[in-house]
């Protein structure tokens, strides 16, 4: 019967419905109902007529602008399905049912030459990160071809292909809907709320299967890579801002583990906390994924509005499914919609990113993007999967190959990276904040880097009561008021007096020094701070974007993470400006801290995970400052 009804819906134009295996399944799930198209993610129809309803949704990249981010707008609908079927097929009976005569492609190509998009590569490279716009950026290009059978009888023969020779996917699916077909097997589990706990999973480092599959002597040479290590830790720093903005314990950090594919091989962390925002709410707060954008994300969304072509559609986006819950409201399961096949009208689209970072090579980037299409052509049988550069396990007998993650040796190397990171993040954090500073409060202003949801987060749990303000909203009469003031991190040049956003910081911290009010400035703002005090700022020779130094810090040594590309500079040696205590490092003069009357600065980012002496030296200078 249920399969049956699959059929029906094939031959009907008009029938959408959307096919889901989940990992570790032994069934694929089969969704159906009407159509509709909501302009925001709060229009989602949760409930109709006051009755809850299971919604299935395709949040499109341009939904970003609901964050008050720049996106190019293709006009590409917030779609959702009213589930009013919801029906389990066991995998083996829909396998033998589903078609499987290959589907040719032609005209197959990239939008994008590759020497054009060498050149792109370059262009961010030097002109966005070497500006100190950012830490990463993803900068995407499609490959295109042409089909000559039915759209709705090539995503279900590219979905089976999937189903029988794809591992290790967290979703498998086909969504069909009049318009706008998606086949796909997403890896990433983006954000997940169940039962008040909400888990994100940032992926990040990709290894390519060499012939005849990975061994533990190629994997270990993959994950000795310093550059694919301090990848992944800038994912999770950025997955952290948005865990730290929606959760109420601002998140935990557990791994790292293996993510074992047929073709590759990932590397992953679980980020775990608690909330009590509604399912929507936690879906806006954290679009997108920086694994497909980039970090800062709001200033990533400009340098992909600059840099790429034209509009992503649902590529970087998610899919959601809204499901209702014994409490009165709904669970969310939101994949990462990479990995995917569109379909319209016989085009074929796959859109491919390379995550672009201060050591990256152009044509090694160009590379990147030919392996990931040929890796999903190959995938869904459209080309040879044996002419895929990377290669394929045998998938079809799992049970016959051993998880390279149990291996010893693979494991230690795992774990020993966690011997880098912040235990603040990595440990239970606990529900009490009255830390030495109760009773205060504090004002963090956010120059555009969330990285101050992390910071507001480590100071409440040294007490203060603290209300982060965006750096265009906050006015002198709230800077006044507050016992604190943290000026926050942000990306580009404080040097730039054409940006209203570095006039308004020199505003806010010239305020507070100037009536001798206690001031924090953190990475930007102390550039600025430092510039206020006549310290010369100097582009740096290259970028530390997700760099982990161990600088002095007014006596003590401390483990932090840094993310910039200028830096205020000293003669070597200089220990004071003045009143003002200068921490520099001794050979070339970079100024790690500042302290005052009243007021303290640090260049590095404490609250990230890469901050391992992070709240130790936040309570330093925040004691400092209140003193």
């Amino acid at each position: 019967m249920t399969l049956s009804r699959l059929s029906e819906l094939t031959a009907d134009p008009a029938a959408s419905f959307v096919l889901i295996a989940r990992d570790g399944a032994d069934t694929v799930e089969l969704l159906t109902g009407e159509v509709v198209d909501v302009e925001l993610l709060a229009d989602i129809p949760l409930s109709i007529d006051g009755i809850p309803r299971e919604i299935f949704t395709m949040v499109p990249y341009r939904q970003v602008r609901e964050r008050g981010f720049v996106a190019q707008d293709d006009g590409a609908p917030l779609r959702c399905i009213v589930v009013d079927e919801h029906l389990h097929l066991p995998t083996s009976a829909l396998l033998a049912e589903l078609p499987t005569d290959a589907v040719p492609l032609s005209d197959g190509g990239f939008d994008i030459a590759d020497d054009e998009y060498a050149g792109i590569v370059e262009t961010v490279i030097a002109d966005e990160i070497g500006r100190g716009e950012g830490a990463n950026f993803v900068i995407r290009r499609d490959f295109t071809a042409e089909i000559e059978v039915d759209d709705r009888t090539a995503a279900l023969t590219w979905f089976r292909a999937l189903l029988a020779h794809e591992r290790g996917a967290y979703w498998t699916f086909a969504v069909v809907t009049p318009g706008h077909i998606a086949v796909g097997a997403s890896p990433e589990a983006h954000v997940v709320a169940r039962g008040g706990v909400v888990t994100m999973n940032p992926i990040s480092g990709t290894f390519r299967h060499p012939a005849g599959g990975a061994t533990r002597e190629t994997l270990v040479d993959f994950l000795s890579s310093t550059k694919e290590t301090e990848e992944l830790f800038m994912v999770v720093d950025e997955e952290l801002k948005m865990m730290s903005a929606v959760c109420s314990d601002g998140g935990r950090i557990t791994g790292p583990h293996l993510k074992e594919m047929s073709r590759l091989t990932h590397t992953e962390y679980m980020l775990r906390g608690r909330s009590a925002l509604d399912p929507r709410d936690i879906l806006r707060e954290t679009m997108f994924a920086p694994t497909v954008t980039g970090s800062p994300m709001q200033n990533a969304c400009a340098v992909i509005r600059r840099h790429e072509k034209k509009p992503r559609g649902y590529y970087s986006g998610v899919a959601a499914l809204f499901t209702p819950n014994d409490a009165g409201g709904h669970d969310l399961d939101a994949p990462i919609l990479i990995r995917t096949v569109y379909l319209q009208n016989g085009s074929l689209s796959v859109p491919v990113g390379a995550t672009l970072v201060r050591h990256s090579d152009p044509h090694g980037e160009v590379s990147e993007t030919h392996g990931k299409a040929a890796g999903v052509l190959g995938a869904i049988g459209a080309i040879d999967r044996d002419s895929v550069a990377e290669a394929r396990d045998d998938a079809d007998a799992p049970g016959e190959r051993l998880p390279l993650a149990d291996d010893p040796a693979v494991a230690e190397l795992l774990s020993s990276r966690n011997a880098r990171l912040a235990d603040f993040w990595l440990n239970p954090q606990g529900d009490d904040l009255t830390g030495p500073f109760a009773g205060r409060s504090a004002i963090v202003v956010d120059a555009e880097d969330r990285f101050t949801t992390m910071l507001a987060h480590q100071l409440r749990h040294l007490g203060l009561d603290v209300t982060i303000r965006a750096w265009s909203d906050v006015d002198d009469a709230e800077l006044d008021a507050a016992d604190l003031v943290v000026a926050g991190p942000g990306p580009g040049d404080p040097r730039d007096v054409e940006s209203s956003r570095i006039t308004r910081l020199r505003e806010v911290v010239s305020r507070r020094v100037d009536a001798g009010s206690p001031l924090l400035a953190v990475c930007l703002s102390h550039q600025i701070l430092s510039d206020r005090l006549g310290i010369a700022l100097t582009p740096l020779a290259a970028p530390h974007q997700g760099l982990q130094k161990s600088v002095p810090v007014f006596g003590e040594d401390a483990s932090i993470g840094f993310y910039n590309t200028f830096t205020a500079r000293v003669t070597p040696g200089t220990t004071s400006t003045g009143t003002v205590e200068v921490s520099a490092d001794p050979e070339s003069g970079d100024v790690y801290a500042l302290r005052g009357k009243r007021f303290a600065s640090v260049q590095g980012h404490l609250e990230s995970i890469l901050s391992r002496d992070g709240i130790r030296t936040l309570e330093r200078l925040v004691s400092h400052a209140l003193a």
